[in-house]
């Protein structure tokens, strides 16, 4: 799955139908929650119902006017599945002869169209089934609902980016990406909860984790004996425990409340486990740790800067920052995508437990992560595309054959350097 990007004003323009996207140049108008906006859905979705019959594969009200208590433009989002959104001959005239009027077609993001709507504010984004928005719409949508905290965050940037001129009323809402993003990964770190024991069970006996993961990580983390190491991400607390024996001092955090509440149980006599963001600064004092580890945790991030310069910040001068994360070739070739140096946002499903379990996180080039390492000011000591431990081989020995010849994971130990300077620029964008 990928997540669109801001749009520039040339694609702007190119996505819209039939000549120049309306311009605001103004503020927005939000207005408090009506409760007449669930029944403009019910009223549409029987129109659109009506017209395209066994055509709707799913039909759901979603955005801001879908959570009660939430100020919202005064537009209704409709999120609508056909057959093939690209085959606009099976379904663009049925919604034309209701009065929908295409406005915006995107066949390279997600075969993304979207509709006005023809007696009331409607926009009415239509996909084909396997989109990755979907899920997005959803997990936004119930988040919000369920959590009056999280609403009041969104409403008070919302109404934040409001009073500001927009261009475009499309340059507001991509200037909503990074709260909504916010949300979704804590949304994201929640649904964990419910796999918990089944990731740990997973986690314990998989080849890729306990046989190729974690023992690279530890002999790059090197001689812990006596240091206070953090393992960031410690999901079920294995890698913890690990270098808990090896001498450490260690505590594990990770944003699920539910893979802390398994590594407390599994772990917790031999290392600390708390419930903590690493997007957020960590309550840890400065120049506290020797050594860090993050295992398969940077991907779920689309920007490292605020995260590593908290990492940097929390490490004593000369303590090493080690941490995995998927290969870059791997995702670009796994995926099928054109080009390799796009930083995109992706969507798998690891099914846990017998049910499903989609997961999202970024694939980036190799030279983005160099960069952001670097730039954070950081120094790095080693990049690692290691092997699997042999005894791999007598537990799964076709799978220990993947993994020696094709790329998984990418291993980096990076070090804090103990003298000023080094490193120390700041990325440009892009």
């Amino acid at each position: 799955m990928t997540s669109q990007e801001a749009l520039n004003d040339d694609q702007l323009e190119n996505a819209w139908v039939g000549g120049e996207p309306p311009k605001l140049d103004s503020t927005v108008t939000l207005v408090d929650y009506d409760p007449e906006w669930p029944k403009a859905f019910e009223r549409e979705a029987e129109r659109i119902r009506g017209v395209l019959g066994e055509q709707v594969l799913a039909l759901e009200h979603v955005g801001s006017t879908s959570v009660p208590g939430l100020c919202a433009k005064p537009c209704v989002d409709i999120y609508l599945e056909v057959p093939d959104s690209d085959d606009e001959s099976a379904y663009v005239p049925a919604l034309e002869g209701v009065g929908y009027r295409l406005v915006i077609r995107e066949p390279d993001w997600e075969k993304h169209r979207c509709f006005k709507g023809p007696d009331t504010n409607i926009n009415l984004h239509t996909y084909s089934p396997g989109n990755g928005q979907a899920a997005r719409y959803r997990l936004f949508r119930d988040r919000l609902r369920s959590h009056p905290e999280e609403r009041e965050l969104y409403a008070a940037k919302k109404r934040e980016l409001a009073a500001r001129e927009w261009k475009y009323i499309q340059n507001y809402a991509d200037a909503k990406t990074e709260v909504v993003e916010e949300i979704l990964a804590r949304a994201r770190a929640e649904q964990y909860d419910g796999y918990s024991e089944a990731y740990a069970e997973h986690a314990g006996k998989s080849v890729t984790n306990a046989l190729y993961d974690r023992p690279a990580i530890v002999e790059l983390a090197g001689d812990v004996e006596g240091k206070r190491v953090l393992d960031v991400g410690c999901a079920a607390g294995h890698l913890s425990a690990l270098l808990a024996e090896r001498g450490a001092d260690v505590v594990g955090v990770d944003a699920s409340a539910g893979m802390v509440a398994v590594a407390r149980k599994k772990f917790g006599d031999v290392a600390r486990f708390e419930h903590a963001d690493v997007s957020r600064p960590l309550d840890l004092a400065d120049g506290s740790i020797d050594v860090i580890t993050a295992s398969l945790v940077l991907h779920y991030l689309k920007d490292w800067d605020a995260t590593l310069a908290e990492f940097r910040r929390v490490l004593k001068p000369g303590g090493a920052l080690v941490f995995s994360v998927h290969h870059p070739g791997e995702d670009w070739h796994w995926f099928d995508k054109e080009n390799y140096f796009e930083v995109e946002l992706l969507e798998d499903d690891f099914g846990l437990g017998g049910r499903p379990h989609p997961v999202r996180f970024y694939r980036r080039p190799l030279s983005w992560m160099f960069g952001a390492v670097r730039d954070a000011g950081f120094a790095v000591d080693r990049l690692v595309e290691p092997m699997p431990v042999a005894e791999a081989d007598d537990v799964d020995p076709k799978w220990a054959k993947n993994l020696r010849t094709k790329p998984r994971f990418l291993y980096f130990r990076a070090v804090n350097p103990a003298w000023p300077g080094l490193g120390s620029g700041r990325r440009s964008p892009g």
